[in-house]
This record gives C-alpha cells, sequence and structure tokens, in this order.
C-alpha cells in the first residue's frame, strides 16, 4: 500500500500515519526525516541537500524527488509506505508520479483530513492550555497566531495539489473532525482496506 496522506496542521496526520504504519505494515516517510537522514549519511544526494540548505536555501523538488526515490528503495518499504509532509505542490505531485512510475510503482490512494479550520485553533489553545496547566513546555509555534498563518499557507498550497489527485481519481476525502478511532476506520473504508 503507498500512500500520501494530507491535512491541515493539527488535523491528525501524525496519529493517523502511525496507526496506518501498524495496521498495514507500511512505513511512514517524512521528508523532513528522510532529509536529515540522507545529510547524516552523506549519501550523494544527502551532500547536494547538505550544500543548498547551507546556503539557506530550499530544497529543490528534484532533491527531495530523489531523496524519496532512494528511501523507498529500502528493504522495509517493500510493503510499502505513507507519505507525510510531500508532496506539497502539483509540481512535486507531478514529479513523484513520473519517479514511481519509473520504479514500475504507483499510489493506491491519497488520503485527505477534512477539518475545520476554526476547531483546529480551539483545538490548539485547548492542548496549550492543558500542556502549561501541567508545567509542560509549549512550542514556540503551538499557539493561535502561528497555526492560523500554517493554516493559511496550507490552504494556499494545498488546494491545487487536492485538485491536481481528484482529477486522477486517487483523492479520497475523509472528515477529520470525527474521533481518531472514527478516522482511522473511515481511512480503512475509503482505501478499501480490512481492518
Amino acid at each position: 500500500m503507498r500512500l500520501v496522506l494530507l491535512g491541515p496542521p493539527g488535523a491528525g496526520k501524525g496519529t493517523q500515519a502511525q496507526r496506518l504504519t501498524t495496521r498495514h505494515g507500511i512505513v511512514q516517510l517524512s521528508t523532513g526525516d528522510m532529509l536529515r537522514a540522507a545529510v547524516a549519511a552523506a549519501t550523494p544526494v544527502g551532500l547536494k541537500a547538505k550544500d543548498i540548505m547551507a546556503r539557506g536555501e530550499l530544497v529543490p523538488d528534484e532533491v527531495v524527488v530523489a531523496i524519496v526515490a532512494d528511501r523507498i528503495d529500502q528493504p522495509d518499504c517493500a510493503k510499502g509506505f505513507v507519505l507525510d509532509g510531500f508532496p506539497r505542490t502539483p509540481g512535486q505531485a507531478e514529479a513523484l508520479g513520473a519517479m514511481l512510475t519509473e520504479k514500475g510503482l504507483k499510489l493506491d490512494g491519497v488520503v485527505e483530513l477534512v477539518v475545520d479550520h476554526s476547531a483546529l485553533v480551539k483545538r490548539i489553545e485547548t492542548r496549550v492550555a492543558e500542556m502549561t496547566a501541567r508545567g509542560e513546555a509549549v512550542r514556540a509555534d503551538d499557539n493561535p497566531e502561528a497555526l492560523a498563518k500554517r493554516l493559511d499557507a496550507y490552504k494556499a498550497q494545498t488546494a491545487p495539489l487536492s485538485e491536481h489527485y481528484r482529477k486522477t481519481g486517487l483523492l479520497k476525502e475523509v472528515d477529520g473532525m470525527q474521533t481518531i478511532d472514527q478516522v482511522t476506520e473511515s481511512i480503512d473504508r475509503v482505501l478499501g482496506v480490512a481492518a
């Protein structure tokens, strides 16, 4: 099973990605983690990314796709993977599709967790209040103002990506405002897999 998981910050992508890996024996692939691992391992593409990042530039799509390509060639990805945080644009989606085609692979689905953005802001406010009450450290960007900016950026970037995958017939929308267990069940249902 090869999947892409879409959804705004706070929608529960990380939780659902972990559940998909456990339930279906696939690997969660975070591009940030893969990028750091490639740099640390000093792979050819990792060294290229390291130089780009050292200059303070964004890593170009072709380098990110090359890192994803290297990673999915690893034995633990043989049963499949769920991409979390990539692709972010239609251009990246096309590059990902071309790379998978070259490998004789294809995506089985793209699951978008559809959520109410104002409810996400309330969710963050509650989480921050609970963490503060317990005396836990709160991330600097874990506040309603930062979340609102991240949601705006997500909407601008992902609306075209959702449309891209809708046109390919791969997009499956799931109500991300359900309970965690209900979201998990809905994902399995739209993918046509047994729990």
